[in-house]
């Protein structure tokens, strides 16, 4: 069957163009919903590619949406199933299909707009729960976008005495504070890092989640943590940074890689129900970092706004 689909052609260029798609024995085919933009989209966009990855490239992953056929080989899933996207499945597209190991169910009382975002959600939510922040700890996120967003208000209930939001968008900022964290520090305005160790009266922080994505962002949660502190690293970045690594082994830090609830099908089969549950309770507000939305049609202005535009947090796309 043929259908649209987003192509980045080129660093900066976004068409949406006809694509033939084919159901594989082990495929699911899934009407999609809506699809999100991710930082790693926008990082490719940029013109910042992985080596592994070759424009042309039918791009998305963030999405969710319902299954209108599978292959023959597929009995995990039949027309009608709801499911969420974990795999590189080009979804900013009006269809996909997801070999069954990358589509998850629904948790029950997920609208499908949030489950069209389950996979960065859960992602978000991942970091929160093995970041190592415990009751009564000064927990920094160093990045306040949709990760840093979740992420914040998630250790926040899990019992932090004081979470820390630290970004250079005074909108993001202020989202924060809505959003019930205790400081907002100004990095463009301020040593971040001599603002946190002023707070903590010298100590540093217990744990810094860095969700940047900056050499500079790495460093200074680097130099803004406690002995023995934790630094979770969420960010995803793509080039070579030079790093303070002898404070890591000096004072000895704790290095945690948070970023993916999906390193294995098995560890996001585990681990995504249990992190979406707090979406689905209502326990942490996903709908206020959604800042823009466009139609398919305008899937190259959704891109060229989640790049340039400082409100844009969550841009999706409804397909």
């Amino acid at each position: 069957m043929k259908t649209r689909a987003t192509q980045l052609k080129a660093p900066g260029q976004i068409v949406l163009a006809e694509r033939e798609l084919t159901v594989g024995p082990e495929d699911v085919l899934v009407k999609g919903h809506l699809s999100g933009v991710c930082g790693s989209d926008k990082a490719m966009y940029r013109g910042d590619i992985p080596e592994k990855i070759s424009l042309p490239l039918w791009i998305g992953h963030e999405s969710g949406g319902t299954v209108v056929d599978v292959g023959a080989k597929v009995r995990e899933y039949k027309p009608g199933d709801k499911g969420m996207a974990f795999n590189w499945c080009n979804t900013f597209a009006d269809y996909y299909t997801v070999p069954v190991p990358g589509l998850q169910a629904v948790p029950d009382g997920l609208d499908m707009d949030l489950a069209s975002l389950g996979e960065p959600i859960a992602c978000a939510m991942y970091s929160a729960l093995t970041c190592g922040a415990q009751l009564g700890d000064v927990v920094v996120i160093y990045g306040m976008g949709f990760a840093g967003g979740i992420i914040a208000q998630a250790v926040k209930r899990m019992g932090a005495h004081r979470v820390v939001a630290i970004d250079v968008a005074e909108h993001k900022l202020e989202l924060a504070r809505r959003l019930g964290g205790d400081v907002q520090i100004d990095a463009k305005a301020v040593d971040p890092v001599r603002a946190v160790l002023d707070l903590t009266k010298g100590r540093g922080a217990d744990v810094v989640v860095e969700a940047a994505g900056s050499e500079t962002s790495m460093n200074q949660a680097t130099a803004m943590l406690k002995h023995n502190g934790i630094l979770a690293l969420y960010s995803w970045i793509t080039q070579p940074v030079t790093l303070n690594i002898s404070r890591w082994h000096d004072d000895g830090l704790q290095i945690r890689t948070t970023g993916l609830v999906h390193h294995t099908e098995q560890e996001r089969i585990i681990w995504t129900p249990w992190a979406l549950r707090p979406v689905v309770q209502g326990l942490v507000d996903v709908r206020s970092l959604i800042t823009h939305e466009f139609p398919l049609e305008k899937v190259a202005e959704a891109f060229e706004v989640a790049d340039k535009d400082p409100a844009a947090i969550k841009v999706v796309v409804r397909t």
